[in-house]
C-alpha cells in the first residue's frame, strides 16, 4: 500500500486518520485494507507491520469504529468499509458521545455549583454569591448569569438592547419559554444598527407576545428581572478596544431605579417596525 501511494501521501493519510481518532496501528491497518478486497488477520498483520499479538485487538477496534467489516468464509476475513460511509458515521457517533458527555458534565456542574456556593457563602461570612453587587468582565460569565436569571424570572423581564446584539439560540428559547410561562417581556432596542437576522428574531418575539419598541440611542445595556435583579453592562471608557463590563445585582432599590429608567425610555420609544 505504501509503495502504491508513495511515501509522502501514505504518511499524510496515516497522520490524518490518527487526527480523526484512530491510533497508529488502526490507521496503518485501515490503509492496507483499503487497497485489497479482504485479508486474514495474520496476513494483515504482516502487511501493516502490526505485531501479531496486537492484530486481533486492532481489527476488533476497527470493526467497532465502523472502518472494517468481517466476512465469514472458511476462515474469518476482514475488509475495509468505504471511507464515504465509515468516516461520516464515525464522526456522528463521536458527536453523540461528546454531546452525551457534555450533558452529563453540565448536570454535574450544576450540582457542584450549588455545593460550592454554600462553601463560598460560609467563607464570605454568610454573604451569598449574589449579595448586592458583583462586577463581571468575562463575556462567558455574563452570558451565564443572564441565562440563569432569565430561566428563573417569575413576573417581568425588561431589557435595553444595544450593540453588540447577541443572537443565541439558547437565549431565544429562554425568552420564548418565559413568555409562554406568563412572564411580561418588553425589549427596548437601539435601532440604528439592526441587521436583518436580528430584525427577524424580533418579529418572531413580537408574534409570541413580547413587547418591542425602538429608540435612537440607549445609555447602557440592561436586563432587569422581577424589578429586583439583573445585569447592567457598560462600555469600558478606558481601553481603546470596545469591551463591556457588567454589574450583576440583586437589590430591590437598584432594581426599582432601573425600572423607572426603563419606563421613562419605553414611554419615549417608537413602535418596532420590520
Amino acid at each position: 500500500m505504501r509503495e502504491e501511494l508513495g511515501e509522502l501521501e501514505y504518511q499524510r493519510f496515516w497522520k490524518s486518520l490518527q487526527q480523526l481518532g484512530l491510533n497508529a496501528y488502526e490507521s496503518r491497518s485501515y490503509l492496507v485494507l483499503l487497497g485489497h478486497p479482504r485479508f486474514k488477520a495474520l496476513e494483515l498483520a504482516a502487511r501493516s507491520h502490526v505485531p501479531r499479538q496486537k492484530i486481533y485487538e486492532v481489527l476488533d477496534s476497527l470493526v467497532e469504529k465502523g472502518f472494517a467489516q468481517v466476512l465469514q468464509d472458511k476462515t474469518k476475513l476482514f475488509s475495509a468499509v468505504e471511507p464515504n460511509l465509515a468516516i461520516p458515521a464515525y464522526l456522528a457517533r463521536k458527536r453523540q458521545i461528546l454531546e452525551h458527555e457534555l450533558r452529563d458534565q453540565a448536570r454535574d456542574a450544576n450540582h457542584l455549583i450549588q455545593d460550592l456556593a454554600g462553601l463560598y457563602s460560609e467563607g464570605q461570612g454568610g454573604r451569598g454569591t449574589l449579595d448586592f453587587l458583583r462586577i463581571v468582565a468575562e463575556p462567558v460569565q455574563t452570558a451565564s448569569e443572564y441565562r440563569r436569571m432569565l430561566g428563573e424570572v417569575q413576573t417581568e423581564y425588561l431589557e435595553f438592547s444595544r450593540p453588540p446584539y447577541a443572537v443565541d439560540p439558547l437565549d431565544e428559547r429562554l425568552v420564548r419559554q418565559a413568555r409562554a410561562n406568563g412572564v411580561s417581556c418588553r425589549l427596548l432596542i437601539e435601532s440604528g444598527s439592526l441587521d436583518s437576522g436580528h430584525r427577524q428574531r424580533l418579529s418572531e418575539y413580537r408574534a409570541a407576545g413580547v413587547g418591542i419598541r425602538q429608540a435612537e440611542s440607549l445609555p447602557l445595556k440592561l436586563a432587569l428581572f422581577d424589578s429586583s435583579k439583573g445585569l447592567i453592562a457598560l462600555l469600558d471608557p478606558v481601553i481603546s478596544k470596545p469591551a463591556w463590563t457588567s454589574l450583576v445585582f440583586d437589590h430591590e432599590g437598584l432594581g426599582e431605579a432601573m425600572k423607572h429608567l426603563f419606563e421613562d425610555r419605553w414611554a419615549r420609544g417608537a413602535e418596532f417596525t420590520d
